[in-house]
């Protein structure tokens, strides 16, 4: 029901602020549980697409749909977003994900290769035991100096987590638990998301700019479409958002605003290139741009076959292109296929599209990382407060950060929190 509004009245017993998959999660939980609650969620944007860093579009020129957003089931086995989107009718892929893969060996030899992971297990070795340490540090410190890989583990670490391993936590990498197999949804992740929220009430254009939960009785939330009053709210904005204070609590929330400045949006970008020529190349193969550099793109070729290349960056390479535009992104992409593909692939490639999270003044980014140090401020973001204000989201994720399963769990415990806060009144 996205578009429905802001009931005529003004008045809900849950506000859910955020339309991305934690929102929907936890408006689908409370009216499961008690279908007759008054619930909305209260989205920023004015397009008629829930889902938030979900997003699935369709491409007429490719005849088929790609995700701009999350596009791998994690951990898909025991993923919430499998069951879903099989429900929903929708196809599993389960071809395993290329990432390891080099086409023909191009620019990175099996030699290579074999040293490369010699040199990731060596650093994950000291990863481990830096973890057992009673002192947080980053991971960037652990790199071996003059290691000849250690931009390729940075440009990994840009993949995984849209930063640098020198601004991420020890304390907090250790605690992440979502292990394979990664799978995909045919139709789209982002698809799986926006179906799944399709019967929840979603007033658009509607962003919340303060929280007022001053004094007893209702919570006050100033939207752009008027106020509305609720009983309980759960927050499910990004990190940067909170930090930024674009959404503002009344009275303020210092710890909350302090959380999530220690959990930063990090940002992975992808730019889509069409191919002229796609029976040149592989289905699901896959290509690091400059295996000896920390800013090259991975480029996974003719996902599920279609004549697209997806190319991914991450970290202060994906700021920079996404500053310079979508043709810079594309540029760059074509600079280091041609010096594997040979000069003539300029030519049979050309930009197809390409994101920019980090200019979508609602969101900022991708997903949050811990700086050394904020390891704890997951757990302080997630807290309650006063029994009626809960928070969901990515961030919030104890074991499942970055990922839209764990923004899933987050909302339906969020949810769970407000209903048992109801229950007390």
């Amino acid at each position: 029901m996205a578009g429905s509004g802001i009931p005529s009245t003004g008045e809900v017993d849950v506000a859910v602020v955020g339309a991305g998959a934690a929102g929907l999660a936890a408006a689908k939980r409370l009216l499961k549980r008690q279908p007759g609650l008054k619930v909305v969620v209260l989205e920023a944007a004015a397009r008629p697409r829930p889902g938030g860093r979900a997003l699935t579009i369709d491409v007429p020129a490719i005849g088929a749909s790609i995700d701009l957003g999350c596009g791998w089931l994690h951990g898909a086995r025991s993923n919430p977003w499998t069951r879903i989107a099989q429900t929903l009718g929708f196809t599993i892929d389960r071809t395993p994900p290329p990432w390891d893969l080099q086409h023909q060996d191009l620019g990175f030899s099996p030699e290579a290769r074999a040293a490369y992971e010699q040199a990731a297990s060596a650093f994950y070795g000291r990863t481990a035991a830096a973890q057992t340490e009673p002192d947080d540090r980053s991971l960037g410190s652990l790199l071996a100096p003059e290691e000849p890989w250690n931009g390729l583990l940075d440009a990994v670490s840009t993949y995984v987590s849209g930063a640098e391993l020198d601004r991420i936590s020890v304390h907090d990498s250790a605690r992440y638990r979502v292990r394979g197999p990664d799978w995909r949804v045919v139709e789209g992740h982002g698809r799986t998301v926006t179906a799944f929220g399709a019967d929840v009430p979603v007033a658009l254009n509607a962003a919340v700019s303060r929280v007022d939960h001053g004094g007893i009785g209702h919570i006050r939330l100033r939207t752009r479409r008027g106020v509305v009053r609720a009983r309980t709210t759960i927050v499910t904005v990004s990190t940067d958002v909170i930090a930024a204070e674009t959404l503002r609590f009344d009275p303020p929330l210092p710890d909350k605003v302090a959380a999530a400045a220690g959990l930063p949006l990090g940002l992975a970008n992808k730019v889509f290139l069409r191919l002229g020529t796609p029976d040149e190349l592989p289905s699901d193969g896959h290509l690091i741009g400059s295996p000896g550099r920390a800013r090259t793109g991975a480029y996974h070729l003719r996902p599920f076959g279609r004549p697209v290349i997806e190319g991914y960056f991450g970290g202060d390479l994906a700021r920079e292109l996404e500053a310079a535009g979508d043709e810079a992104a594309a540029a760059f992409a074509l600079d280091e296929l041609a010096a594997l593909l040979g000069e003539h692939f300029r030519q049979r490639a050309q930009l197809l599209v390409a994101t920019a999270w980090g200019r979508e003044p609602a969101i900022r980014g991708s997903y949050a990382y811990a700086r050394p140090g904020a390891a704890g401020n997951r757990a302080v973001l997630a807290t309650p407060v006063d029994d009626r204000i809960f928070f969901a989201g990515e961030a919030t994720s104890p074991d499942a950060f970055t990922t839209a399963r764990g923004a899933y769990d987050s909302g339906v415990a969020a949810a769970e929190q407000a209903l048992a806060s109801l229950m007390k009144e």
